[in-house]
């Protein structure tokens, strides 16, 4: 019998999350102001439940370690958001939306809850929209949308290339408003570093103030973690610098399962890595691929000759280029599911078709969506013989239009026109499908412990579709979370403020400080980034975009000797009690050191291949498919949830059973 309950409601699934609401205890206004609730992290999932659980009544402290709320990473999301509203009449709904996500997730994700995400997907956009969010608008004024990979509709809105930023700033209003009421106790530049539990029960944080080093502890009655994703433990990702795993994995250390730590996103669409020296990697925005055509050269010597500097991508041939995605994948084309871009550019990059100087690069070619858009606008303006200069300059327009800031970027990172010379792009790993598993409550198996948005694992499966990780946000901060934690704290109404100068408190705040005296006091003769590099090299070449048993059980135990030697070794400049980002970063990598284990341990307990997973032991072997990703549903259409028992590699799996009853399993194809 498993521990693990997902409290999932019984009844048809269109029925589920109504009946469920209608049925919950709640709490009243007058009692909320007796309740204290923490949040930990302000994204888009972590701000969006600050800002709806004040506006209920509820008191709540709000911690993040930027300078602002708004510097979250959410802000760097570029694409858009998902939400089935039909706008465009080409037929979606609710329960495609529902299809196309657990489909684009491989089938391992929890039916119900993704079917939540649906339902209230387009109570998102509305609430948006009353916020000022300046989403794009068709020429009659009415929201704009356009498609993403893995789908058939066009469902995704979006704000140029940066919807992140746009929909951040909405919930950043939102909350500045119960900051203004005093109803959020705003605590910028604090990091957690433990959850503290009295009698089993979430009961405040341990937090470092980052400016002057003090040590801090905050009690409340449930604690919410809005993190985001543990990308960083690659070192190089598309996610910022700062971006970690610490809260997520010590509230793991504590009590929380961590599920399906293997399930990561390789984004197709990056600007490819120039050299040992970089510190992040840059995202391009999977809504390029909307317009944006994927190719490398058809000859092997022309791609040696790229690569050499001999030749120029614009010199090839139409009849000598590789628009492998159209060619493999006809139905989908440029928009399949990231997984599958992915592996396919890096197939032939491997086979030596990768077009800079590492080899690592394919291209991203927008030359025949600015001749379509080029010649539609010569129509619409009249010019019946518009020459092809005036045709591209009209369609170089347009695509400023839709896209103009991605290319500025690009510009100004690559040094190249891309509305001249097409992009260079390639994988890079980008977003966390696994995370802290939750129940459909968003309760981690810890009472009072939530978690909530990129930091749990609850609705993404093996792969996350385009476009999809600001609408879980969302809808998770906005619209779940405020409803089930009520069920949960209506039993806190008379419990009164919950003190801190217990032994519970005392007892972490030492386990804290000892850790940073160690810290401080090692006399180590390596620096921080040194074994997070060597740690990211690891991951990327033995659980990374394709993954085997001998290269798992290596990368466990090469992780494990760094660990140790981390231990021994790590030097870290100056004191406790000031600003050091470097003892910051030090916590951040010794928690990665941890993660990257449990993560290779889940990748070689999951012997079959599904979404970002890919064993090179399970592919089909014939037919249409062949190549492809073979899942198997036999043996592992579950959940796996990992409980800490001190050393990662002994770490004991939880199986969630996942159980599909509104929709067939059968083999994912996108040809």
């Amino acid at each position: 019998m498993s521990v693990l309950d997902s409290k999932v409601p019984k009844g048809p699934i269109k029925e589920k999350w109504t009946t469920y609401k209608d049925k919950i205890n709640l709490v009243n206004p007058a009692n909320k102001r007796n309740i204290d609730i923490i949040v930990v992290g302000t994204g888009l999932a972590g701000s969006s439940a600050a800002a709806t659980l004040a506006e209920q009544g509820y008191n709540v402290k709000a911690f993040c370690y930027q300078d602002s709320p708004r510097r979250a990473h959410s802000i760097a999301a570029q694409g858009g958001i998902n939400a089935a509203k039909n706008y465009q009449g080409d037929g979606d709904s609710n329960y495609r939306l529902f299809y196309d996500t657990v489909k684009g997730g491989d089938y391992r994700s929890r039916e119900a809850n993704v079917y939540r995400l649906a339902e209230v997907s387009g109570n998102i956009i509305d609430q948006c929209v009353a916020q000022g969010v300046p989403f794009a608008r068709d020429y009659g004024g009415l929201l704009d949308n356009r498609s993403f990979g893995g789908v058939l509709v066009s469902r995704t809105f979006y704000a140029k290339g940066q919807t992140g930023q746009q929909l951040l700033l909405g919930a950043y209003s939102a909350m500045n408003r119960q900051i203004a009421r005093g109803k959020i106790e705003m605590f910028n530049r604090h990091e957690m570093l433990d959850v503290v539990k009295v009698d089993g029960k979430a009961r405040g944080i341990i937090a470092r103030n980052l400016i002057t080093g003090e040590i801090e502890r905050h009690s409340a009655h449930a604690v919410i973690i809005a993190t985001g994703g543990y990308g960083n433990v690659y070192f190089l990702s598309t996610n910022a610098m700062g971006s970690n795993a610490t809260a997520a994995w010590k509230i793991h250390k504590k009590g929380a399962f961590f599920a399906n730590p293997c399930f990561t996103q390789i984004h197709p669409t990056c600007i490819p890595r120039s050299g040992d020296y970089q510190s992040k990697l840059t995202l391009m925005s999977e809504s390029l691929r909307n317009d944006g055509r994927i190719w490398v050269p058809a000859n092997i010597d022309d791609a040696k000759a790229i690569q050499q500097g001999k030749l120029k991508p614009t010199e090839i041939a139409e009849e000598n280029r590789d628009y492998y995605l159209e060619r493999k994948y006809p139905a989908f084309g440029n928009l399949v599911p990231r997984d599958v871009a992915s592996r396919a550019a890096k197939e032939l990059c491997d086979a030596g078709y990768g077009v800079n100087a590492t080899g690592e690069a394919v291209y991203l070619d927008f030359a025949a969506a600015i001749e379509r858009y080029g010649k539609e606008q010569a129509k619409i303006h009249g010019h019946h013989d518009a020459s092809k200069e005036k045709i591209t300059t009209l369609g170089e327009t347009v695509i400023e239009e839709k896209y103009g800031n991605l290319f500025q970027m690009y510009e100004k990172i690559a040094a190249e026109n891309p509305y001249k010379t097409p992009m260079m792009i390639y994988p890079a790993t980008h977003y966390t499908m696994g995370g802290v598993w939750v129940d459909y409550n968003l309760m981690t198996t810890v009472p009072g412990l939530y978690c909530i948005g990129e930091a749990n694992f609850s609705d993404h499966g093996s792969n996350r579709l385009g476009a999809s990780a600001l609408m879980q946000g969302l809808a998770d901060g906005y619209f779940v979370l405020p409803y089930t934690i009520g069920d949960y704290l209506s039993d806190d109404i008379r419990t009164g403020k919950i003190p801190t100068n217990t032994s519970e408190f005392d007892e972490v705040e030492k386990e804290v400080t000892d850790r940073i005296n160690f810290f401080i006091n090692n006399k180590g003769t390596k620096s921080v980034d040194y074994f997070h590099k060597r740690l990211g090299k690891v991951m990327w070449d033995k659980v990374g975009m394709a993954r085997n048993e001998k290269g798992l059980k290596e990368a466990m135990a090469e992780i494990k000797a760094i660990r140790e030697e981390f231990w021994k070794e790590v030097k870290v400049p100056g004191d406790a009690n000031e600003m050091n980002p470097q003892l910051e970063k030090a916590g951040r990598v010794a928690d990665f050191l941890e993660l990257g284990e449990l993560f290779a341990k889940d990748a070689l307990d999951r012997n079959e291949s599904c979404g970002g997973h890919y064993r090179e032991e399970s592919v089909v072997q014939e037919g249409e498919q062949k190549g492809e990703a073979l899942r198997n549903d036999k043996d592992y259409a579950y959940v796996s949830a990992w409980e800490y028992k001190g050393e990662p590699a002994d770490a004991v799996l939880h199986k969630e059973e996942l159980e599909f009853k509104d929709i067939e399993l059968k083999q994912r194809s996108y040809k």
